[in-house]
């Protein structure tokens, strides 16, 4: 160290004590004594510089010996900072307050500081907060005044500079508009800067930010308020545009630094720490309003979290983490030499030879050699941000763009020249900025190539100007677009082909977020790892906040299993995935919603709220539209009243509490809609308590149910509770379904019900595939009526009850095809046709697919088959039993 730093042999001269221990190779008890090396005279100032002084030697040494890694040396100056920082403000108090609590004061860490990354001889960039209600001031002295005093005598003792050195250099520039605003905030007014005025750059230097000293409670105020500037909910993609802009002025600022050798700037070359630094925050601005496991400020815990999340690469992560290790690394040996904040590789070829000897190389050349590789690596690999030249420009002369429309496919470009026009003139809500109309001619020529070759041009045309005319601000949907071109093409599809979809786009665009990652379509996970997903909530954020989440992720799922059945994944698999999702949204809403009702009104003792689901959702099989039939139930005594401070009875409980989780999963909030709850299939139907006891449950099965009320239950599935309460609500239902009963009687009533639902509700047209003759209700029917002939294949997923009849010779095989290309019908044309009428000619092809046939004629086809199977199994099973067959044996 000697020989090759000046400044570290004047520390050594001046801490023989510490030099020992280093010397002798006890790293730990040279730190140790580095923070006692103040006397007990020393004022606050020389005690912080004569501390950093010894700090410095203890870490340059453990740093050039390898006992400590990058993180711990970073983390060991940067925990210096905060308690410099604390001291020299508890001082300040002292000074000017001595009788006053040291409080509405904050200092918050900005940049390497605020990431626990330091460097060796780095510069610190507070912003000074203060709150006028609490801090201390003079009886004549404004909070202003004395916030600013405070912030100036802190400063001062931090940069002050004397024959003992200085602790750190302090940068107030970072703080909003520091041209014009005193050096400390009021804290209201900061929040009301970055929620409104706050420039590309400020959210991403936010990234890093944290309160490192004084009033603690203050700084987490802040930053909790102003997350949504930071951590916006929508995909972030102007983060790229701020970012990019970032680079390029930095590079065309220190040109000089940009070639690779000699004078080569380390921090803000081409390829160096910066971009690593870039790299990571672009793509936590992007993604990071979504997932809060990609927010840390520390740069490589964010490129392991990011790679993690599947955003890129784990070797682009590996890779940019051993290249930061190595620039961060040589970046301290540059400025161990005379502590001073440099980032340039020396331009004599005796000032690199000496950084290169303190890093244990030979010569300037070798660590030339070292370093290139990874330097180029990194800016090639940041390269791939910078947006791309920017494609030709649609022209304004209405004669010239039509022609170009005509050129990219449109048949008839009348309609988009029309649309384009429309859009330019501003007059459209979401286009009334400058900026909006910017990012829209940026984007588009791509744009119309792509709705061009649509299956539906003209359909997606028509329900992307729909969508816009519902955005409040098109920026970032526009920018979303042109950064992920395969996204408009996917876009294009949706809005070709499923109505259901482009409405929900309409209501919100950034539905289209989650499709980016390739995992949103994968099947969804079980459904206790959905509940938990569905249920993450960041700080502060309480149980109406959980509602608007739910939502906000439960749509996003529905969302992507309806882009999944346009991309040509298998219905079937998507109606499961319906399924589970549903049954998710309902652990996770339930949960947090007993949580609440339990801190008002305390718990039933021996009682618990169950839910049995019936219909599609207990059969495990959903589509996009379905509702959710539910039938709420609790167990033990119905004579218990609850423990809390407004104490119910059992009855009372369960039923208010029954209430409100149908208004948890039902009712709209400011996220939009979630699923439309039926609660009349519960005992005694809409007339009935909304909660029933177990036992007043079983009861009124054995007692005094209708056979529609049994024939209901071959599709039920307990799907909350414990698993002992779940086990008990099975019990219940197989005992009913499983008795002995009067078949003939039961399966005259099915009959019966089956031709008044044939007349009461006819179907919408041919192809409404659930009700119409030979369609799924008759398959329904088929299914309930042989289980309970046979007194067999009680499992509520409809498909596993067909196979099990199938499998014991009760039905005809060729039912599983039938069953299989119905239901996949039903929930693709929930998709593509709500309305249960033929879908536009563009989508029949799709529809074909779905349903596993090669064109739309072989599906009609394989409809009418699967129909007449269907409709010829359920007349066999059913004449004996219809009223007509009834009135001829009469």
């Amino acid at each position: 160290m000697r020989a090759h730093s000046p400044f570290l042999a004047r520390q050594m001269d001046r801490f023989p004590d510490v030099t020992g221990l280093l010397a002798a190779g006890d790293v730990d008890a040279a730190l140790n004594a580095a923070r006692d090396v103040s006397g007990p005279d020393d004022g606050i100032a020389r005690s912080l510089r004569r501390r950093k002084g010894a700090l410095s030697l203890v870490t340059a040494a453990a740093d050039l010996s390898c006992a400590w890694d990058l993180n711990r040396v970073t983390r060991t100056l940067s925990a210096f900072a905060d308690q410099a920082l604390e001291e020299a403000l508890l001082a300040t108090f002292a000074e000017r307050y001595p009788d006053a609590e040291p409080k509405g004061f904050v200092v918050l860490a900005l940049g390497k500081h605020g990431s626990r990354e330091l460097n060796y001889s780095s510069d610190i960039d507070p912003i000074l907060l203060y709150d006028p209600a609490t801090l201390p001031h003079g009886e004549r002295e404004d909070p202003a005044d004395a916030a600013v005093r405070i912030g100036r005598r802190v400063s001062e003792l931090l940069n002050a500079r004397d024959g003992d050195g200085y602790v750190f250099r302090v940068d107030l520039r970072l703080r909003p508009s520091p041209e014009a605003t005193p050096i400390a905030l009021p804290v209201e007014a900061a929040i009301g800067y970055y929620e409104s005025m706050a420039m590309g750059w400020e959210q991403s230097a936010f990234i890093r930010a944290r309160p490192a000293a004084g009033d603690m409670a203050l700084g987490d105020y802040f930053m909790q308020q102003i997350r949504p500037f930071v951590w916006r909910r929508s995909l972030d993609f102007g983060a790229i545009d701020a970012i990019t802009d970032i680079s390029r002025r930095i590079r065309d600022h220190y040109a000089q630094g940009q070639a690779f050798g000699p004078g080569y700037d380390l921090k803000r070359g081409r390829g160096g720490i910066r971009e690593v630094e870039f790299f990571a925050q672009t793509h936590q601005l992007i993604h990071g309003g979504r997932d809060p496991a990609l927010r840390s400020g520390n740069t490589r815990e964010a490129l392991q979290a990011l790679a993690a999340a599947g955003l890129f690469d784990a070797e682009v992560s590996r890779k940019l983490d051993e290249a930061y290790v190595l620039f961060r690394t040589i970046e301290h040996r540059l400025q161990m030499v005379e502590d001073r904040q440099t980032h340039e590789l020396p331009k004599t070829a005796e000032a690199m030879d000496n950084v290169a000897r303190l890093h244990g190389l030979e010569t300037g050349g070798d660590l030339i050699e070292l370093l290139r590789p990874k330097v180029e690596w990194v800016g090639t690999n940041y390269d791939q941000l910078t947006p791309a030249q920017k494609a030709e420009s649609l022209s304004h002369d209405e004669e010239r763009l039509a022609d170009q429309l005509a050129e990219m496919g449109f048949a008839d470009p009348e309609a988009p020249v029309a649309r384009i026009g429309c859009w330019r003139t501003g007059t459209v809500r979401a286009l009334r900025s400058t900026a909006s109309r910017e990012a829209l001619e940026d984007l588009l020529p791509n744009l119309m190539r792509t709705l061009a070759a649509a299956p539906d041009p003209v359909r997606a045309l028509n329900r992307l100007d729909d969508l816009i005319g519902r955005l409040p601000s098109a920026i970032n949907f526009f920018k979303l677009l042109a950064a992920r071109p395969g996204l408009a093409e996917l876009m294009a599809e949706l809005l070709s082909h499923a109505p259901t979809l482009a409405d929900a786009l309409g209501r919100r665009a950034e539905l289209l977020d989650g499709l980016i990652d390739t995992s949103a379509f994968d099947p969804p996970p079980a459904v206790e790892q959905l509940a938990e997903q569905f249920t993450q909530l960041e700080q502060g954020e309480d149980y109406q906040a959980l509602l608007d989440r739910v939502r906000q992720r439960v749509n996003d799922r529905r969302f992507a299993l309806g882009a999944q059945i346009i991309r040509g994944s298998d219905p079937l698999e998507a109606g499961r995935g319906y399924s589970r999702v549903a049954e998710a949204a309902i652990e996770a809403l339930t949960r947090a919603t007993i949580q609440e009702f339990e801190a008002v009104h305390g718990r039933v003792p021996g009682g618990e709220m169950l839910i049995l689901a019936l219909g599609r959702l207990g059969g495990g099989v959903l589509t996009h539209a379905s509702d959710l039939d539910l039938v709420y139930l609790f167990s033990g005594d119905f004579m218990k009243e609850s423990d809390g401070k407004k104490p119910l009875g059992a009855t009372q409980y369960f039923n208010r509490l029954g209430q409100r989780i149908t208004n948890a999963l039902s009712v709209q909030t400011a996220a939009g809609p979630l699923y439309e709850v039926d609660t009349r299939l519960r005992p005694s139907g809409a007339q009935g308590l909304l909660a029933v006891s177990l036992d007043s449950f079983a009861k009124y099965q054995r007692e005094e149910a209708w056979t529609w009320e049994h024939l209901a239950l071959t599709r039920a599935r307990p799907v909350f509770g414990s698993a002992s309460g779940r086990a008990a609500l099975s019990a219940i239902l197989a005992e009913t379904l499983e008795r002995p009963r009067d078949f003939p009687e039961l399966a005259r009533q099915a009959v019966k019900m089956r031709s008044d639902i044939a007349k009461h509700k006819p179907p919408a047209s041919e192809l409404d595939v659930k009700l119409v003759p030979g369609g799924l209700v008759d398959l329904e029917f088929l299914i309930h009526v042989s289980q309970f002939k046979h007194e067999m294949a009680f499992n509520p997923d409809l498909r596993a009850a067909l196979d099990e009849l199938v499998g014991a010779g009760h039905l005809p095989a060729e039912l599983i095809d039938a069953h299989d290309l119905i239901t996949r019908f039903l929930i693709v044309s929930r998709l593509v046709s709500p309305k249960s009428t033929e879908p536009p000619e563009a989508t029949r092809p799709l529809v074909a697919r779905a349903c596993g046939v090669e064109s739309w004629d072989a599906l009609l086809e394989s409809y009418a088959q699967a129909r007449q199977r269907v409709g010829d199994a359920w007349a066999a099973l059913s004449a004996p039993y219809s009223e007509e067959e009834d009135a001829g044996s009469r």
